[in-house]
């Protein structure tokens, strides 16, 4: 089965954005962000939540388009509502058995792109494989917690740590599975 990766921007305080769901304060250009582009071009698939799927609507994203072309993207939702498109699905729920059945099929290793709620659930469920952090040096202090209200966390295996010059910081790691 292909490993699921949550490769996140994350604030010094645990937030993946700050007040009113705002990124902007995370690099948009330089080191962190080419290599983050550069782990992206290697995975296969994008799953995320609704409310993830939704915050691209804010950058322009049409209703049925594919934030990842060169990826299947599946977007976990109860009550999404968006026209046929080939090139996603729509799941109504996230269970053990729709992820597994998305890591049979993926042809490559799956980028978890989600917001707190959904990537705490995968955790929770003991799904997440791979921890990439770009930690950035900022404080937002409010807003979206990088696991939601998920408390029960993973034994973790450093894999990696990469300095920027720009203050940032890039953690690799590896869930241990019991």
């Amino acid at each position: 089965m292909r490993p699921i990766i949550y490769d996140v921007a994350v604030s010094i305080d645990g937030f993946i954005c700050g007040p009113d769901r705002d990124i902007f304060r995370f690099a948009q250009e330089g080191p962190v962000v080419e290599d983050y582009a550069a782990r992206l071009a290697n995975l296969a698939t994008a799953i995320m939540g609704r409310a993830t799927y939704e915050f691209g609507y804010r950058s322009g994203m049409e209703p049925d388009q594919n934030p990842y072309p060169h990826m299947k993207t599946v977007v976990f939702s109860k009550s999404l509502e968006l026209p046929e498109a080939t090139d996603r699905d729509l799941l109504v729920s996230c269970d053990a058995a729709s992820i597994d059945a998305i890591r049979r099929r993926s042809a490559g290793p799956i980028y978890l792109c989600s917001g707190g709620a959904f990537a705490g659930a995968l955790l929770a469920m003991g799904q997440i494989d791979v921890l990439r952090l770009k930690r950035a040096p900022i404080i937002p202090g409010d807003d979206v917690p990088f696991f939601g209200d998920t408390t029960a966390p993973p034994d973790l295996e450093h894999i990696e740590t990469r300095n920027y010059d720009d203050g940032y910081l890039f953690q690799e790691y590896r869930a241990l599975h019991a």
